[in-house]
């Protein structure tokens, strides 16, 4: 029997990882990180993490972050873009996301080895503790076509001027 999909996500399935490692990327891991993060909550993990009283999800998140930044930098990691949410735009009424975020990995092997790094792992109460529900995107960079514009000439034909690339 099928097992009934989550409504949320915190981490990654073992079919999920198994894919993204073992698929040939050219580059480095672009990841593309929008989170719903709980209203209030406790933090999970050592009693040295956790809070004297409960804490809301964005507390949390920017323990996690605090924590983490060093061991991401370390590791030659970088996060850019990272931003607020709210309710989507395009998608189902109510799906929020509080925080998006852009990690930036020299490679798959470099993420995963962040990813299993022991002071990193350490902090993982804060991370689990700032999300209600994630998504973490795998990106790949794709040449773009140059841009260009249609005008037309004096004579009516149309003509295609470039204006840069994206």
């Amino acid at each position: 029997m099928r097992q009934p999909e989550p409504t949320c996500y915190v981490g990654p399935s073992e079919g999920a990882g198994r894919a993204f490692v073992t698929r040939q990327r050219r580059g480095g891991a672009l990841m593309l990180n929008p989170l719903a993060l709980p209203r209030d909550r406790r933090l999970l993990g050592p009693p040295e993490l956790a809070p004297p009283s409960p804490i809301t999800g964005a507390a949390a998140f920017r323990r996690y972050i605090e924590h983490t930044f060093p061991c991401l930098h370390e590791s030659a990691g970088e996060l850019s873009s990272p931003g607020t949410g709210g309710d989507v735009l395009i998608g189902p009424p109510g799906a929020r996301r509080d925080r998006v975020m852009l990690v930036q990995r020299p490679s798959v092997e470099s993420f995963v080895a962040f990813a299993a790094q022991r002071d990193h792992l350490a902090g993982l109460g804060h991370q689990v503790a700032a999300r209600e529900d994630a998504r973490l995107r795998p990106l790949s960079e794709l040449a773009a076509p140059p841009a260009t514009r249609s005008d037309n000439d004096e004579h009516g034909r149309g003509i295609e001027t470039p204006i840069g690339s994206l």
